[in-house]
């Protein structure tokens, strides 16, 4: 009802007052609809609908600038700028975004996908804004799961230095995706739990009040002196002696005091920071009580928060998850590191076994792998379980930090390859290309999921930096009767024939099966090469494949652009080989969200594309 007269931005102004809570609960309701049709992000959401709604009660969109950290929080920002109808296309090929996109809208400030990068972003907008004389708010929304970050630590220490508004709200929900860690964590737990300090500064505040003329006056003058309450009985408030004005903590599910907070963050000349307090989750009880459960959720049945659709099969993490908590108990010097992410990766079950030997950093992969290298360093086994898409932001400690000094640091990489929903920021395309660039470094691809199980024991055997990426969904159960000895640099011949040679990398195992399944239905001959090592390559059987074979196709779900297919045709133009290699691989470009099958067709790496370009590709070879 209140819902459907919010079409376009600003809309949400119109209504009354005591019409805004029950448009929350709407929003919610709609919501929790969408969400357990077509999955989604949902206990974020829930958290921040009546943040959301008092932003764009107190600001001016699109004139002025909300930027969402991480960015999977904005289905109600979404809502009301104007986009209800997209929520029937949210996060499918070709339909909406689950994430800000600037392309999508303009009262979508920045585009974002990773964490602890909003209030860097911001600062940039404010820098901007004073640069060029123009006249707009800019507030970043950031997680207090986000702030384990150190980037946002970074930004913190520079907008110190504005002098201009500046407003940065601490969505205070306890959680990131699992459970928050840490010091800071500590620390905004007493902020948020401090009876005394409220109960006493509600109660000065209130009787000061009540003094004729001067006691408004006094209120004021104590929020505005850094040594007021909080300071005596909070000394040394952490972000006040960073320089930012600190106010809070606010009910987050509270709208009017909320718009009311927001005002006078306004008017503070230089860099505010609002701390609000809201509940992840709210108003599904099963999002409440689950909330990690239910941060990326597949199609549910609401009634029960159970999934709609059974996993009959293992997929690739729960095998990652079985083999961690074998060698916890084979191998005292294993021990496991994770930013944010035991459930995700599947490291839950080795934490609730050896709580000891398991270390979650906070979302602060940087330094996850510097601290992995260390353990290494003091003679420590340590596995790292990261996202292939996360992993990125850490590239440079796993250069240096790693593998210039050739510790044993063996790096899980889960969803490795097309990902679907999420889109852009969250696809691991790119890992095979950057990884295979760093000296040292062993990088290897499993094509089933006893291959995974079998590369995890030789990567946690091994003596340096070592890497394995396994990609998202059901584990490939095809090909159990080849299980040849891992060694070393070495691939795995699973079909030996002549004219045609696939060489697939990792997941595309399943499809080379397909392809050269219909190939030889065609009269065609062709060998299958399970990869298994991407670096180093296996120079031997390279040797050995074009002197037998006319033709090398190579298959990987990873962008092109230094990726296996671009290492194989530098070593035949190296030793001028005749051999015609065909490269199947993704496009050098950011692919958007949808169905995996889908992205696979439409980026041409399905078994039906490859076949016809193997198909045309061969026949030209015999007409010449």
């Amino acid at each position: 009802m209140y819902l459907e007269k919010i079409n376009e931005p600003g809309d949400v102004k119109k209504l009354e007052k005591q019409e805004l809570e029950p448009l929350a609960a709407e929003i919610r309701q709609f919501l929790i609809q969408k969400i357990s049709a077509n999955g989604g992000h949902l206990a974020s959401n829930l958290g921040v609908v009546e943040l959301t709604i008092a932003l764009h009660l107190a600001l001016d969109l699109p004139k002025d600038k909300i930027i969402w950290d991480v960015g999977h929080q904005s289905y109600t920002h979404k809502l009301l700028t104007g986009r209800r109808d997209g929520f029937d296309t949210l996060r499918k090929y070709g339909g909406m975004s689950g994430f800000p996109k600037r392309k999508e809208s303009a009262c979508d400030a920045f585009d974002t996908g990773h964490s602890s990068t909003s209030i860097s972003a911001g600062l940039g907008y404010v820098r901007g804004r004073e640069i060029l004389g123009e006249d707009y708010r800019v507030v970043s929304v950031i997680g207090d799961g986000a702030l384990t970050g150190g980037m946002a630590f970074e930004a913190l220490n520079n907008a110190s230095e504005v002098k201009s508004n500046f407003i940065i709200i601490l969505n205070d929900n306890n959680m990131s995706i699992s459970e928050n860690v840490g010091g800071l964590n500590t620390y905004l737990s007493t902020l948020r739990t401090n009876d005394g300090y409220t109960g006493l500064k509600t109660g000065i505040t209130n009787t000061l009040n009540r003094i004729p003329v001067y006691g408004e006056r006094m209120v004021e003058h104590i929020r505005k002196t850094k040594s007021g309450i909080k300071e005596l009985l909070i000394p040394g408030m952490y972000f006040e002696n960073m320089g930012l004005t600190y106010l809070g903590p606010v009910d987050g599910h509270n709208i009017e005091q909320l718009v009311r907070e927001l005002k006078k963050a306004m008017k503070v000349e230089g860099p505010v920071l609002l701390h609000v307090a809201t509940q992840k989750g709210r108003g599904y009880e099963p999002a409440e009580r689950h909330p990690a459960r239910f941060h990326g959720a597949e199609p549910f049945e609401i009634e029960t928060g159970l999934p709609s659709h059974k996993r009959l099969k293992a997929n690739y993490t729960d095998i990652f998850s079985t083999v961690m908590r074998k060698f916890g108990d084979r191998d005292p010097l294993v021990v496991a590191v994770t930013a944010a992410m035991p459930d995700g990766t599947g490291l839950k079950r080795f934490r609730n076994m050896f709580p000891e030997r398991f270390f979650d950093v906070g979302i602060a992969e940087e330094h996850a792998v510097t601290f992995a290298a260390g353990l290494a360093a003091s003679g420590l086994k340590p596995v790292v379980a990261v996202y292939s898409s996360f992993l990125q932001r850490a590239y440079d400690q796993v250069l240096h930090d790693v593998c210039i000094q050739n510790l044993h640091v063996v790096f899980a990489i889960d969803r490795a390859g097309l990902v679907g929903s999420d889109g852009e920021t969250h696809q691991g395309i790119f890992d095979l290309s950057y990884l295979s660039s760093i000296p040292n470094m062993c990088v290897m691809a499993p094509k089933n999921k006893w291959e995974l199980s079998d590369m995890m024991k030789f990567a946690v055997n091994y003596t340096g930096p070592i890497a394995l990426r396994y990609p998202r969904g059901e584990a490939y159960d095809g090909l159990e009767q080849f299980r040849a000895p891992i060694v070393y640099g070495k691939s795995e011949v699973l079909y030996d024939e002549t004219d045609i040679a696939i060489l697939a990398v990792g997941s595309m195992v399943k499809t080379a099966v397909e392809v050269r399944h219909e190939l030889r239905i065609r009269g065609f001959n062709c060998t299958l090469i399970n990869v298994r090592f991407v670096k180093p390559i296996d120079e031997d059987l390279l040797l050995q494949v074009q002197k037998e074979h006319t033709m090398v196709v190579t298959m990987e779900e990873n962008v092109r652009s230094g990726g296996f297919g671009d290492h194989v045709l530098e070593y035949y133009n190296d030793i001028q080989s005749p051999v015609k290699v065909l490269t199947i691989a993704l496009p050098d470009d950011y692919i958007e969200h949808g169905n995996v099958e889908v992205l696979r067709k439409e980026t041409g790496i399905d078994a039906e594309s490859i076949l016809k370009k193997i198909i045309a590709g061969f026949t030209g070879l015999e007409k010449a």
